[in-house]
């Protein structure tokens, strides 16, 4: 709601007189004065035009607490930040984000160069971490509590539970208070402070701390406690008593400590110039010239600017040095608001990361784990980390697209009632949606609804189904949706449910030859050449490495090359075959064949054959399992086709209906079915999570029996191209060879060994059977 007209005019005069005041302030002294350095402006709101003056006048301007990111020291050489700029806590905020695993993050910040200033950075290191800003709320200035509480409800109305606020404290307390009211302090709600509230938090007041703010986390400076910062605080606690009795407890935040670093600073810089003559050299201007015409140029502010660069001391906040014109970017406190006060429950570093304790010295790596910062109370005194997102409370249930299709309902299946006008959805991947929701650690209501057209066909492709969630018509597809690559630039996917790729499906050929030499067909000659030089290698081999320790291998010189080169021979006999052939062995093969290709109607596949090549008259499309094996039955000359192309789940449902027809051969890869979601869905990691946990357990099993169960058999007797074995028949011939060998050589050993004792037997009188005994005996 805009501001009253009274009001809103009120309010811009008051910021323009306000500006109007500091500007003519600092123009009096630099024109007049002739200061060589100005310590302000104390806002970013009130910096922009003198930091101008500065750059014309050659006059430093030096501000300890204008942070806005908007006010750059490279565009403006003249302007210095003694204080940290408000970008250089981005990556704390992200850090902590991330650790928690939060998805959005709504942004609310005051609507002028102070709260605008960091919102580019902030969005930035939100989205490195994978975090959408869905929204960003503007709250003015000086808006009314009626104002901040039709924001909040607005708020409350969105999905996201992550808030991070960047305004100053008196509009934040405000914010609060309303956000209080308004129920958004409770369980499942996060609020992120950056440091332009946490920084000053003794300015708010304390009953909205006590009861407005309670389990806020919030983005601190960190300013070690030092001997040197306790030493000033007992001076300045003494000087201020004196001059102002009244106060008993006088608050110094860091902006005070800023403004004294900058200070001395500039004094060390004036002293190292020494004693020069500060002048200006006047311009002249024409009779009608304005003020900031006839404005002078400091002689000496380029040698102070660099005195100021190069200036670096032990600080109140540490260590003081300028880098590109603003102070060095040092350490963010993690603190968690809880009753009074800011606990802190852990650190950030640029080296570092999140960290539960500071250690100079720690050389561990880059860390964005929850699990080092410390306790945390969240919104309703809750322990729990909240999940950062709602359902909001106008909307009663998910409303989910699912396919129409008459092809494979055994995935999908809507069955029209026209007596109560509605649908019925069911299928195998409608209970695999249904387990997952289930297993959901909270109750999420949803409604299926079929993609058609008023009379009753299909609406359409899976691409325009997944355009209407991309469009916010629709809030998910469920169904047997695949995971391309081009579809998740535009919505985000679940993890797969099944199986992953694309496979061919060719008959095979029986290859059971009975020809005597089929062992010698799946090696080429100079195949078995080498291979018979390795034998007689191998047997080399085992003899150095055996005759010594292995008695097998011992004996006459002609015992233990026989024993080897039998040993290295007798492998042959395990070599193994392959005894079911595809028709076609790869789809390369497929497209240089000139044949028929089947596809599934409706599916990608299509698309996908077109860009390898395929000529559409050679494309044929199938719209059921049967229509399949109709073609493949009657093969590409006779109208038919000579393989089907289509994803893992459908090529198996296929084999599952007809065994010992077919072959599957893997062709490509796809990541599987998934569900479908609009980019930065919060739900999408809980359900990824949850299908993890159906298709690791027996809920996935008890699935697929329902949807698959009369074909589980007929997929064990299925035909492999890869792992069968060929009978005895087709291996007589290499048996023969063997025995051949085997024979020969028992009869060459027997003719030597009768050889070697001819003579004993010989010189016996004994009678033929005698001797013959003897020589058994012997052997």
């Amino acid at each position: 709601m805009p501001l009253p007209i009274s009001l809103s005019i009120i309010c811009r005069t008051f910021y323009s007189l306000t500006v109007f005041w500091f500007t003519n302030a600092a123009l009096d002294l630099i024109k007049n004065k002739q200061v060589q350095a100005i310590i302000g402006p104390q806002s970013s709101v009130q910096a922009d035009f003198i930091i101008d003056l500065g750059n014309k006048s050659h006059v430093p301007i030096i501000s300890f607490s204008a942070t806005s990111p908007s006010l750059s020291s490279i565009r403006r050489p003249y302007f210095i930040r003694a204080a940290q700029n408000d970008s250089s806590q981005v990556n704390a905020i992200s850090a902590v984000v991330q650790a928690f695993g939060w998805r959005e993050a709504v942004l609310i910040y005051v609507d002028n160069e102070f709260g605008e200033g960091i919102i580019p950075s902030l969005t930035d290191a939100l989205e490195e971490v994978d975090t959408r800003v869905p929204y960003r709320s503007l709250i003015p200035p000086s808006a009314t509590d009626n104002q901040i509480g039709q924001e909040l409800y607005k708020l409350k109305t969105m999905q996201t539970r992550v808030f991070i606020v960047h305004m100053l404290p008196t509009l934040g307390s405000r914010l609060f208070a309303k956000a209080k009211e308004a129920g958004m302090m409770g369980r499942g709600y996060v609020w992120i402070l950056t440091s332009g509230i946490t920084d000053l938090l003794s300015f708010v007041d304390s009953s909205v701390v006590a009861i407005s703010m309670q389990g806020v986390l919030g983005i601190k400076t960190y300013v070690p406690d030092t001997r040197n910062l306790d030493n000033f605080m007992v001076q300045w606690k003494k000087k201020f008593q004196q001059e102002n009795p009244s106060v008993l407890s006088p608050p110094l935040n860091i902006f005070g400590y800023y403004a004294y670093d900058a200070a001395r600073a500039l004094a060390m810089a004036v002293e190292e110039m020494g004693t020069v003559n500060f002048t200006f050299q006047i311009l002249n201007a024409s009779t009608d010239a304005t003020d900031l015409d006839t404005i002078g140029v400091s002689q000496n502010g380029e040698k102070l600017l660099q005195e100021l660069a190069n200036m670096t001391f032990m600080g109140l906040t540490g260590n003081f040095s300028l880098v590109d014109g603003q102070l060095e970017s040092s350490v963010f406190q993690i603190v968690n608001i809880n009753g009074n006060a800011a606990r802190g429950i852990g650190f950030w570093t640029v080296k570092n990361g999140l960290l539960r304790n500071l250690n100079p010295f720690d050389t561990s790596k880059y860390s964005t784990s929850k699990s080092n910062l410390g306790t945390i109370i969240w919104p309703g005194d809750s322990t729990s980390v909240p999940k950062g997102w709602e359902f909001p409370t106008t909307r009663k249930s998910l409303k989910i697209l699912v396919p129409v299709k008459d092809d494979f309902n055994q995935f999908v299946t809507v069955t029209y009632d026209p007596t109560t006008n509605t649908s019925q959805v069911t299928g195998y991947c409608i209970d695999i949606f249904q387990a997952v929701i289930e297993k959901l650690p909270y109750a999420l209501t949803y409604e299926l609804i079929p993609f058609t057209l008023p009379n009753g066909s299909s609406a359409g492709s899976y691409n325009d189904m997944i355009d209407q969630v991309y469009y916010q018509n629709y809030d998910a597809v469920v169904g047997d949706t695949t995971i391309l690559a081009n579809r998740s630039l535009h919505v985000d996917f679940t993890l797969p449910y099944t199986e992953s790729g694309v496979a061919m499906l060719v008959p095979y050929e029986d290859n059971k030859s009975k020809n005597a030499w089929v062992f010698l067909k799946p090696l080429t000659w100079d195949l078995w050449l080498t291979s018979g030089c390795f034998f007689v290698f191998i047997a080399l081999v085992v003899w150095i490495l055996e005759h010594r320790i292995n008695e097998d291998f011992r004996g006459p010189t002609t015992h233990q090359v026989g024993t080897s080169l039998w040993f290295s021979f007798s492998t042959m006999v395990f070599a193994q075959m392959q005894n079911s052939q595809p028709t076609i062995t790869d789809v390369y093969q497929l497209l240089n064949s000139g044949e028929r290709v089947g596809y599934q109607n409706g599916g990608f596949i299509h698309e996908m054959l077109k860009q390898m090549k395929f000529d559409d008259y050679r494309l044929v499309s199938y719209k059921s399992a049967e229509e399949c094996d109709a073609l493949l039955s009657k093969g590409s000359s006779k109208g038919g086709i000579a393989a089907a192309i289509d994803e893992v789940p459908y090529i198996r449902l296929i084999l599952s209906q007809y065994c010992n027809k077919y072959l599957t051969i893997p062709t490509f890869k796809t990541a599987g079915f998934g569900f479908v979601f609009p980019k930065g869905s919060p739900l999408v990691p809980d359900i990824s999570r949850a299908i993890l946990n159906i298709t690791e357990g027996p809920n996935m099993t008890k699935i697929e029996k329902a949807w698959f169960t009369s074909e589980t058999n007929c997929l064990e007797s299925t035909p492999s191209s890869s792992s069968n074995s060929l009978g005895l028949d087709s291996f007589w011939g290499l048996f023969v060879i063997a025995g051949v060998v085997a024979v020969l050589a028992l009869l060459i050993y027997m003719v030597m060994f009768v050889k070697r004792n001819w003579r004993v037997i010989t010189s016996s009188s004994a009678s033929l059977w005698q001797k013959i005994v003897a020589l058994g005996r012997r052997f």
